[in-house]
């Protein structure tokens, strides 16, 4: 298969008869078992570029790609610089390298079905102003629950999988938008980039993919999901369990972070007691785990980030700009609205 660059957006605008190329991006860290899986399913799936960015592996896995997958672009990288700055390098990589139109960013504790990228494909070409495609994400372990079908983000300052721990059959079986597009499998329109910017690696690991879906849909883009691409995550893979300390650190400050980046003064301010009293009830929740204390650590990082940031003259923070006043209202609407999502 031929793989050449096109930056013509007319392939994408229409009925998306003519399909975006794609280059399968996959970070790496200490992920020995479950890497080749994941690049036998892709194989399995297609001809498609891959680009692993290792970051810093110990455990084998970046000999094993090496050896075993030379049809694999493998960049190392000689220590842990965190998802965000693996991420980037592999999209300097697809810019730079295959040049594709679209970036189909893999997880590396995962595999996918057959048709699983064709059908992002499919569903990115038939609309010019959706940035990302989520595929449908199940368990790993058990192939009938949900992992992820699309992050949700609300009022009360939390990001959130739908469906997440439920049965599959009979949820989530339409294509719809979404607030952004899981990371763990999600397909990214590469122009899109050079407006909104690429992963902040400010946040090192952690809704990073909530930030970048936020931007895009601030600029006035799209984040969908396509049921018909289906993927089987492991999920934690990296860093142990769904709950420890580390996640928990850098979750705390990547929530606050967030806010202030995406968020104009008056929203803050409008969103102030939904936030505190979203900040509050995790504060009681990591307590009864024992990690309240680590919790709040995190939330001071975080306002402790934001501050640095705007004594740099605001330099990650979104521009705010009347002319997308009427996105900021949509967007706010659909935080309150998602509260009510959350709990229902």
């Amino acid at each position: 298969m031929k793989y050449e660059a096109t930056r013509n957006n007319e392939r994408f605008i229409g009925k998306g008869t003519e399909m975006p190329q794609t280059t399968v991006l996959i970070p790496n860290y200490n992920g020995i078992s479950y890497i080749a899986g994941c690049l036998d399913s892709i194989r399995a799936a297609g001809d498609y570029p891959v680009v692993v960015v290792d970051n810093g592996s110990v455990d084998g896995s970046m000999e094993l790609i090496r050896d075993k997958y030379p049809w694999v672009k493998l960049i190392t990288l000689s220590e842990n610089t965190g998802f965000c700055h693996a991420v980037n390098v592999g999209l300097d990589e697809v810019k730079n390298g295959s040049g594709t139109e679209c970036v189909f960013l893999l997880n590396n504790d995962t595999t996918i079905t057959p048709g699983t990228i064709e059908a992002l494909e499919k569903r990115m070409g038939e609309d010019a102003r959706i940035f990302s495609v989520q595929s449908r994400i199940l368990s790993m372990k058990d192939h009938e629950r949900i992992d992820d079908c699309g992050d949700l983000y609300c009022a009360l300052g939390w990001a959130f999988a739908r469906g997440k721990g439920k049965t599959a059959s009979g949820r989530y079986e339409a294509p719809d938008r979404i607030f952004a597009g899981c990371g763990a499998s999600v397909l990214y329109r590469m122009s899109v980039f050079e407006e909104t910017g690429v992963f902040d690696e400010e946040h090192f690991a952690y809704l990073e993919d909530i930030d970048l879906g936020y931007r895009a849909r601030i600029y006035g883009y799209v984040n969908s999901y396509e049921p018909a691409s289906v993927i089987y995550h492991a999920g934690s893979a990296t860093s142990g369990s769904r709950y420890n300390r580390f996640k928990v650190d850098l979750s705390a400050q990547n929530s606050i972070y967030l806010i202030y980046k995406n968020m104009p003064l008056l929203q803050v301010i409008l969103n102030l007691p939904f936030l505190a009293a979203g900040f509050l009830i995790k504060v009681l929740f990591f307590t009864l785990k024992g990690m309240g204390a680590t919790y709040l650590r995190g939330l001071g990082r975080g306002l402790a980030k934001s501050r640095r940031d705007a004594a740099q003259g605001h330099a990650h923070k979104v521009k705010f700009r009347f002319i997308n006043l009427g996105r900021y209202l949509r967007i706010q609407l659909e935080l309150w609205v998602n509260v009510v999502r959350r709990f229902i």
